[in-house]
């Protein structure tokens, strides 16, 4: 049977387009995306120029996004993105710039189990969690 490939599909409150490009600029890969407006010429103005569908592939990582279709705030913490690898300057590096303008909750550092292990949530609102394992 065929492995299933599991992407991360993450939902904004509007910046979904910066938010895309600052991963691109970080993981690289090809960035695709579509606007409402795009899709169907009857959406509401507010929400012609907000992206229906995006897609990076290719680079270090693969991931969706969109900006949430509904009013009002997200809400929710029940996942989180983990990175993990062992190359330990890559996954700091990668550290330093997701978690730059978010907010620091665990700062890498040599944990119990071994691992040098970090955590944040980044300036978009998106719960990272960054592990270089142990060899």
């Amino acid at each position: 049977m065929e492995k299933a490939v599991l992407h991360p599909y993450l939902m904004f409150e509007g910046d979904c387009a910066e938010a895309m490009e600052f991963y691109k600029g970080i993981f690289g890969g090809e960035l695709n995306s579509m606007t409402f407006g795009q899709v169907d010429d009857s959406c509401p103005a507010a929400q012609r120029d907000k992206i229906m569908h995006a897609s990076l592939m290719g680079g270090e990582v693969d991931f969706m996004g969109c900006d949430s279709p509904q009013p009002g705030p997200l809400t929710g913490d029940k996942i989180q993105l983990s990175l993990s690898g062992f190359d330990e300057a890559n996954l700091r590096k990668k550290f330093e710039q997701l978690s730059e303008g978010g907010t620091v909750t665990v700062p890498m550092a040599k944990q119990v189990w071994g691992d040098i292990f970090g955590a944040f949530k980044d300036k978009y609102g998106i719960d990272w969690m960054i592990d270089v394992r142990a060899r």
